[in-house]
Parts: C-alpha cells; sequence; structure tokens
C-alpha cells in the first residue's frame, strides 16, 4: 500500500527515553514509566500498560481542586507504556522548567505536564468584572509542561516602564513574577467586541513576557 498518508514524518516514534516529546506540531508523545497528569479527553491514543484515572472536584493533595482554567478537569494517567495527546489540532509546545522557573498559564491551553511539575490554582483579583479565562495555574519545580495553542503564539516583553494589555480571551500564560490586574477601557468598548459598552483586558506590569494567541475565540472546555 502506497500513500503520502504512510511518509516517515507520520509515523509514532520510537521511544528515546521516558517523558514527553513532540510527536508533531500538533500532537504530542509521552512515555509513560510512572505517572503524569493531562487535561481529561486530551488523549488520543495509547498502547502499553496505562491505567487512566478522572480526577474530579474536590480531590486532596496536588490536585487540589484538579481544576484549571474555565472548568478544565484532569486526569492521572500510571504505569508504563506509550500516550499521544492533543486538542482541537491545536499547535503543541513544551516548557522544560528548571529550578526558580515559574509560569502562569490558563488552563484550557493546558494540555499534559510531569507529576514533579507543582502547581497552584488562582483566581484573579476583580475577575468578576470579566468572563473566563482567570482562573489560572502557577506551575513550579522541574519538568516539563505541554501547552496548546490556536495558531502561532505572540510573546510580549513586559517591561517595568511598559505595562501590556492582553484580552482576557486571548492570553495563554505569563511569567508568574509580574503584577496583574483588571483594566477597563470604557472609551474604546464601542469598538471592541461588537460594541458591547465596556471592555476589560489583563494587565501585566513588571519584568518578564506574556503569552498570547491570535485568536479572542471562546471554547468550551471539552
Amino acid at each position: 500500500m502506497k500513500s503520502d498518508l504512510f511518509a516517515s514524518e507520520n509515523l509514532a516514534r520510537p521511544a528515546a527515553a521516558p517523558g514527553m516529546a513532540l510527536q508533531n506540531a500538533k500532537s504530542v508523545k509521552y512515555t509513560v514509566d510512572g505517572e503524569m497528569l493531562a487535561r481529561q479527553g486530551s488523549m488520543v491514543a495509547f498502547r502499553g500498560d496505562l491505567q487512566f484515572e478522572r480526577k474530579g472536584q474536590g480531590m486532596g493533595g496536588m490536585l487540589k481542586r484538579a481544576v484549571t482554567g474555565e472548568g478544565l478537569a484532569l486526569m492521572s494517567v500510571r504505569g508504563r507504556g506509550e500516550a499521544w495527546f492533543a486538542h482541537r489540532a491545536g499547535n503543541c509546545f513544551i516548557v522544560e522548567f528548571e529550578p526558580g522557573d515559574a509560569l502562569t498559564v490558563n488552563g484550557r491551553n493546558v494540555l499534559c505536564f510531569d507529576a514533579s511539575l507543582s502547581y497552584e490554582i488562582k483566581m484573579l483579583k476583580g475577575a468578576g468584572m470579566a468572563g473566563g479565562g482567570l482562573f489560572n495555574s502557577s506551575f513550579t519545580g522541574t519538568g516539563k509542561l505541554a501547552v496548546v495553542c490556536d495558531g502561532s503564539p505572540i510573546v510580549i516583553p513586559v517591561t517595568a516602564r511598559a505595562p501590556v494589555y492582553v484580552d482576557t480571551d486571548a492570553v495563554i500564560g505569563w511569567s508568574a513574577q509580574l503584577e496583574t490586574g483588571l483594566h477597563r477601557s470604557q472609551s474604546v468598548g464601542s469598538m471592541i467586541r461588537g460594541g458591547s459598552g465596556e471592555a476589560v483586558q489583563l494587565m501585566l506590569s513588571g519584568e518578564g513576557y506574556v503569552i498570547v494567541r491570535p485568536s479572542e475565540v471562546t471554547e468550551a472546555a471539552h
């Protein structure tokens, strides 16, 4: 049987070592030897001796609420084998954390991560002013995190002299040390979101960077 479908770049890559790696631009392969965590519904294939356990709200320990972002529930994957993860054909990126690194990520952009990473779920102050995307997870520790993005992300430097304002529906994540707040821009409300009368952006200040996606389209958590 002959077809470009079977081109070498489409074949599952052999496992080089435990952990995650990009299968291609749209998916992540994770060689499991123990435990890892992923968003529910993101597993597209697996092989080997793996158990998938749904983590609901109210769980203790590291999965304090087992929810990140806009109601994004997590699952643990345990055992030995290989699993592939993806979400709506979004572009996948792997972030490797070293000691001292800290990154805040919107839950809708979390794909999977090493169990060695710790995270704390936070809600932005004044979150009642705006819509979704204001529950975020601050990741710390050592290990890898895979994030997913609609389109190609935009990484914007933030400096003490130049705060950055981003749409709450477009933000993916930011340096955890940045100060955050919500900013009303009534003067341009008539031009944003079809003339809603008021627009609210996330304001970030300090030293670091913010990552946004080139889309304001909201999506369901699953």
